[in-house]
């Protein structure tokens, strides 16, 4: 800020005096550098909206594999997400996944991408899929339990599940037992698998951290350290779950900053 009360915005080519000015500089290591230096905290960045990294036999050689509807939980953690998943070629993603990465943001930070998490595929609890089981040794009992797909799971990761449960790809359903029973239901509603770690395709999608919202006036996006200077978007410590609401935070904040600007 000059004397004259204007703002002077020096490029790597000119510069630039405003009366007011916006900064919507999205995630810029550099900018919130300049922005600390008049005095404003920033909140340490971290990834959010990521990919979780698997290296699991059950994942392998079937990417492209999408299940409907699962509930992922973190172990060790109150975090919890439900949606779609998607097998890729280097571990899990789609919404489940994607939302419980911006949940969960400071915490995998925290845990360096290295945690565990459980997946029901069906949405049914161990002893409801037991009992579906049991039914199942009755209903289709001539049939082998790898060719005959259950639960609406997609056929490819079924022959992995039924793998990882040590049942036979001879064996019918009529001839399962108790510990294979039990085994199988346990890989379709607590199946556990080791997180190492997280990929963003060398950009991440949102970043959770920023200037610190305590310090800014929501009605008009405007600095509570000094007047005529606005902040919109990513800059800010703003980050939402999957689905388009990133970007509905920057245009609305964009929007008030403009509103209250132009006055």
């Amino acid at each position: 800020m000059s004397k004259n009360k204007q703002w002077i915005v020096t490029t790597n080519k000119d510069t630039f005096t405003c009366s007011k000015l916006l900064i919507a500089s999205g995630s810029s290591s550099k900018m919130w550098s300049i922005i600390e230096g008049l005095g404003h905290s920033i909140v340490k960045p971290v990834p959010s909206l990521f990919t979780f990294d698997i290296n699991d036999n059950r994942l392998q050689d079937i990417p492209g594999v999408v299940v409907k509807d699962v509930e992922v939980n973190v172990l060790d953690s109150k975090l919890s997400s439900e949606g779609p998943l998607l097998i890729t070629h280097t571990g899990l993603s789609a919404p489940s996944i994607l939302k419980l990465s911006a949940f969960g943001a400071l915490e995998f930070a925290k845990f360096n991408y290295n945690f565990e998490i459980e997946i029901n595929f069906i949405r049914q609890s161990f002893d409801e899929c037991m009992h579906n089981i049991k039914l199942l040794k009755t209903e289709i009992s001539k049939k082998q339990v790898v060719s005959s797909t259950q639960f609406d799971i997609p056929k490819r990761l079924w022959k992995k599940l039924v793998e990882a449960s040590n049942i036979d790809f001879q064996k019918r359903w009529a001839d399962l037992n108790r510990n294979e029973i039990e085994k199988l239901a346990a890989q379709l509603t607590k199946a556990i698998f080791k997180v190492h770690g997280k990929s963003t395709f060398k950009e991440e999608f949102v970043t959770a951290g920023g200037l610190d919202l305590k310090e800014i006036h929501f009605k008009t996006y405007e600095s509570k350290h000094h007047k005529n200077l606005y902040f919109a978007g990513e800059v800010l410590n703003i980050d939402a779950i999957t689905g388009g609401f990133n970007f509905q935070n920057a245009w609305t904040g964009g929007f008030i900053a403009a509103k209250a600007i132009s006055k």
